[in-house]
């Protein structure tokens, strides 16, 4: 099969690394991709946003299925724009695609199915935002209503900082038109986790768990990121609660969505909190997670190809993935500036040495070739370095040890991903850490 996967960061990277394993595949290109991506896959230089572009070029070179990797094309309409040229696409419609483009609209759908989730509210007004705030108390946590890139979430210990996030978001427009409304939740006490399913309509094949690192600081502090790291699986994620998500969570929005006449097909990624009452939903992406991905692609022994497959065509029903019960663990190196203004263009070296790790995979995200093919730093999140171990600290000391060959002063990272699994003091912390990677 010939196939196009759509984008440039660690998450792509990562699914054109499963997919070039797959015995179906006959060519592989990635728009735009990324220099370790090139290594791989043929990179086509056409912006994800580009949705003609991208559906000429896969016309073009006769493509038998383009995978999306961010949640931008999808809310652009790409699968629908693919279906109107004959072409399949994993990922869901325009319509389907609003379960993550518009918080409003994924909490009514989840209202609507009976998902557990936070109360909320949502206002336009942000005077009328503030008055809520104060009337509630905190904790509480205000979210732009948009898409923005991971990083339109607060979760507010006091009334000033919530109405300081609701000034930020709706007044100053920190993250633009995606914070010219405001859902406002209920805090929810426990411990966050990220599930993904894969949807063909009707039926629901679940993927696995993994736990991200969302705040920049070590321990969970700082601002937000898009992440800072994951592993998988989650130790809290038991068997048990996988069957309560897919029962109470997963197969009932699927349901609502085909009842709205808006199917949903690709992956169902839930940013979900394990509270006491057992798990809710904080909200909903459309795609594949990032940096989740990578630690789950580092886990998937299956075909991914075939599987991406069964849920364009609508043949999941039976089907079956393999995971390595091994875990995975997966470290973002970041630049410099990192989450606000990133320091690009400094110059990276070292990663012939941290892949010479044993067991060691890295994946880049935000990386450019220089005038004299020098490898440099081109975003915030720069490189994910994963590791498979036979338990959690020794994939996290692998992950580690191919970070400490990486040559960049320009760079960054968190010290203590996996902290929380690998603590014997680690207790539930409470409130959505942020949109989903």
């Amino acid at each position: 099969m010939r196939v196009l996967v759509v984008g440039g960061g660690g998450r792509e990277h990562a699914l054109c690394w499963a997919i070039a394993r797959s015995p179906l595949l006959t060519a592989l290109w990635c728009a735009p991709g990324n220099p370790g991506i090139a290594e791989i896959a043929t990179c086509a230089p056409v912006a994800v946003t580009d949705i003609a572009g991208l559906v000429a070029f896969a016309r073009a070179e006769a493509v038998d299925l383009v995978v999306a990797g961010p949640e931008a094309p999808l809310t652009l309409g790409l699968a629908d724009a693919c279906a109107a040229a004959g072409l399949r696409c994993f990922g869901p419609s325009a319509a389907a695609a609003r379960l993550e483009g518009s918080k409003t609209f994924c909490k009514e759908v989840a209202d609507a199915a009976f998902v557990p989730t936070a109360g909320w509210a949502r206002f336009t007004d942000p005077d009328a935002a503030r008055a809520h705030l104060r009337a509630r108390g905190a904790p509480i946590v205000v979210k732009a209503d948009g898409l923005a890139a991971g990083k339109g979430v607060v979760v507010a210990a006091s009334v000033a900082e919530a109405e300081a996030a609701v000034a930020e978001i709706m007044e100053a427009r920190v993250h633009g038109e995606a914070g010219a409304s405001v859902v406002i939740e209920e805090f929810l006490p426990g411990e966050e986790v990220s599930f993904f399913a894969l949807c063909d309509g009707t039926t629901a094949l679940p993927m696995a768990a993994a736990q991200d690192h969302k705040r920049v600081g070590e321990g969970d502090t700082g601002p937000n990121t898009g992440g800072m790291g994951a592993y998988s699986p989650p130790p809290a994620f038991t068997p048990g609660v996988e069957a309560e998500v897919m029962d109470r969570i997963i197969r009932p929005t699927l349901a609502e969505m085909a009842r709205r006449g808006t199917p949903f097909r690709g992956v169902l990624f839930a940013g979900l909190m394990l509270t006491p009452e057992g798990p809710k939903l904080i909200e909903f992406n459309v795609r594949f997670g990032d940096p989740e991905c990578q630690a789950l692609m580092l886990r998937l022994r299956s075909d991914p190809l075939a599987a991406l497959l069964a849920a364009c065509d609508g043949t999941l029903a039976g089907h079956a993935l393999d995971w390595d019960p091994r875990p995975s663990l997966v470290v973002v190196m970041a630049a410099e500036g990192y989450p606000g203004a990133p320091r690009k263009g400094t110059a990276i070296r070292g990663l012939e040495a941290a892949a010479a790790v044993p067991g060691a995979q890295v994946f880049h995200a935000g990386t450019a070739r220089g005038p004299d093919g020098a490898l440099l730093a081109d975003g915030g999140r720069v490189l994910a370095v994963g590791a498979l171990g036979t338990a959690l600290p020794s994939a996290r000391a692998t992950a580690y040890a191919a970070v400490d060959r990486v040559d960049w002063p320009g760079g960054f990272c968190r010290q203590d991903i996996g902290w929380r699994a690998l603590s014997a003091e680690a207790a539930p912390r409470g409130g959505p850490a942020g949109s989903a990677g």
